[in-house]
């Protein structure tokens, strides 16, 4: 489920905000603007100088920030920096809402701990830069797990500075959807740099290159629709158009361009060996997805 930034009337409920670095004190600034009144606080106590001067309260300690409202949104450094900030803290009837940074494993961790300590507990993960916060236009959302009476509940408020999609009741499933989305937009990312790099040394205008690849990465994404639902299935056979052995033929052809322009293969080989060493175990008919079961930890 996903929800557009909250238009509810006021009185807006108040909440507290510990952390106000870069995308603190955006989301801080989007609540207020909204006209929730919010409590800050910081570590380094001038950097809640932005948001005080736009009527935010500034606590002197976390504990204190945390004693002043039912809804504590954190936004902190890691997950270490949280548990440094509320050690101490008295939790007890608190909604605790986590916008850090941080891994599944770290999620469900900080999830049990908030809940002996007497809170509810939603783990997030933030799908935008500063900038975007606060701007229904932008595209900006966040994911969020962990208890759904608590998203239930404030969902209006938490929908304020950006959209909420809402990922299920484990509480490490808004950090795993958060590092898989980057995890593929990384991936995307080193293919871009990659293709720069080719005709970095040539008579080529980055900006011309720019305008076939944007078109061309758009053209191509639908196909992790495909990639799912084989995945889903388990079988990699359906629906192929170019195989893996045709692929792995065509991989060698991109390894020997890098080459004679003189460019790094070091984004492209770890890919293209896993493709190769799927088909070696006998894929060759198959697609691409296959080789997702050659990612596990065992690497089989």
């Amino acid at each position: 489920m996903t929800d557009t930034p909250s238009s509810a009337a006021s009185p807006r409920p108040a909440l507290t905000l510990l952390g106000t670095g870069d995308m603190g004190t955006a989301l801080g600034r989007a609540w207020l603007a909204a006209g929730h009144p919010v409590t800050v606080w910081n570590r380094t106590p001038a950097r809640t100088a932005a948001l005080a001067a736009e009527g935010a309260r500034v606590a002197g300690s976390a504990a204190e920030a945390v004693a002043a409202n039912r809804l504590v949104v954190a936004c902190l450094l890691d997950d270490a920096s949280l548990g440094e900030a509320l050690d101490g803290a008295d939790l007890t009837g608190r909604d605790l809402v986590n916008l850090t940074t941080g891994t599944p494993a770290e999620g469900r961790a900080r999830a049990a701990w908030a809940e002996a300590g007497g809170a509810r507990f939603l783990d997030a993960g933030i799908m935008a830069v500063p900038p975007m916060i606060g701007v229904p236009e932008s595209g900006a959302y966040v994911f969020y797990s962990g208890s759904a009476a608590l998203f239930e509940e404030h969902r209006g408020t938490l929908a304020v500075p950006a959209a909420t999609t809402y990922v299920g009741e484990d509480p490490g499933f808004a950090a795993l959807h958060d590092v898989a989305l980057l995890s593929a937009l990384y991936g995307m990312l080193g293919g871009v740099l990659h293709a720069f790099a080719l005709i970095h040394r040539e008579d080529i205008a980055p900006g011309d290159l720019a305008e076939l690849l944007v078109p061309w990465l758009t053209a191509m994404a639908p196909m992790a629709h495909k990639t799912a639902e084989q995945i889903a299935s388990g079988d990699y056979a359906k629906d192929v158009v170019s195989n893996l052995a045709m692929q792995v033929a065509g991989g060698a052809t991109l390894l020997r361009t890098a080459r004679e322009q003189g460019t790094s293969t070091e984004l492209l080989t770890p890919y293209l060996d896993l493709l190769q060493r799927r088909l070696a175990a006998g894929h060759g008919d198959e697609d691409l997805a296959g080789a997702v079961e050659l990612l596990g930890t065992d690497g089989r």
